[in-house]
């Protein structure tokens, strides 16, 4: 655009070219006719983005009901060491499925790094599936399943639990919507080449009332119009691995860190509230 405007300042005023100069109104009008359709794209762009990040705050709320359901429904305090090691396993495979869901939209390796979360059984059972976060899906409902035959939890508590699931199948449904609903080409494409012609007239319309100042001013111009759409282009995308994304690997590392805090803090009301259930019972003893 720089050399372009140049290129038109000097057919006018040093080759005087005069006759190339048009009214202002006709580019005046078009850049309007622009400044609309841009805006309409920009928040359509934006609400794709907004969405996914909506969906992602669903998976944060949905993945701490889980734990906390795991936590409280399962008595950790008097229970078997399987049931602890349940509620473990279930907590960290959910950890495993926000980080393989991430992956997998950003269309990356989506078991990668997956091993220091899952057990080796479950790790080689992923591997033959090529929807990663389906998979630890229903490896958590077979276990949920195996749980209330085990007498671990009712049913009732069941259905809680498996709702649960059902949401982040449903978020996971979301997700993958909105990565593959392309943004109509054709629309994009008509916008950009409006807005070609718009910055090839802006220097015709400016030269006769500006001079050679016209130069700074149509660079100023096309560049925001330009960044205006190329910001819409990257908003559209929020999985495609840009510093646009909506960020699922910081959400995935803050859902890491709380379940990984609940299950400590768990373990540790856990050994306190059989401690005071000791003395108790020996005070109850002796008196």
């Amino acid at each position: 655009m720089t050399l372009y405007a140049i290129l038109i300042a000097v057919l006018y005023n040093t080759l005087h070219f005069t006759r190339i100069s048009i009214p202002l109104a006709i580019p005046t009008l078009l850049g309007t006719v622009i400044s609309l359709l841009l805006a309409f794209k920009s928040n359509q762009a934006y609400d794709r983005w907004w969405e996914a990040r909506t969906i992602w705050g669903g998976i944060v709320n949905d993945s701490r009901t889980l734990t906390r359901q795991l936590l409280t429904f399962i008595d950790t305090t008097y229970g078997t060491e399987e049931e602890r090691a349940f509620c473990e396993r279930m907590a960290k495979r959910q950890i495993a499925w926000c980080y393989s869901l991430s992956r997998s939209l950003r269309k990356q390796d989506a078991i990668s790094g997956l091993e220091k979360y899952l057990t080796e059984e479950d790790f080689e059972y992923i591997k033959n599936y090529s929807n990663v976060p389906l998979a630890l899906l229903k490896l958590q409902g077979s276990d949920l399943r195996n749980a209330y035959k085990l007498g671990w939890i009712n049913e009732y508590q069941q259905v809680e639990i498996d709702r649960t699931l059902t949401r982040f199948s449903d978020e996971m449904g979301g997700c993958e919507r909105i990565k593959n609903t392309i943004f109509p080409s054709t629309y994009s494409v008509y916008i950009h080449f409006s807005l070609l012609l718009f910055v090839l007239l802006l220097p015709f319309g400016l030269i006769e009332y500006f001079g050679i100042v016209e130069i700074p001013l149509v660079i100023a111009i096309a560049s925001s119009f330009f960044l205006i759409e190329k910001m819409a282009i990257h908003l559209q995308d929020p999985f495609e691995n840009k510093p646009t994304d909506t960020p699922t690997t910081a959400i995935s590392q803050t859902i890491e860190r709380d379940i990984k805090q609940m299950i400590k803090a768990s373990y540790a009301d856990d050994k306190r509230n059989a401690g005071g259930a000791m003395i108790k019972n020996n005070l109850f003893y002796i008196l």
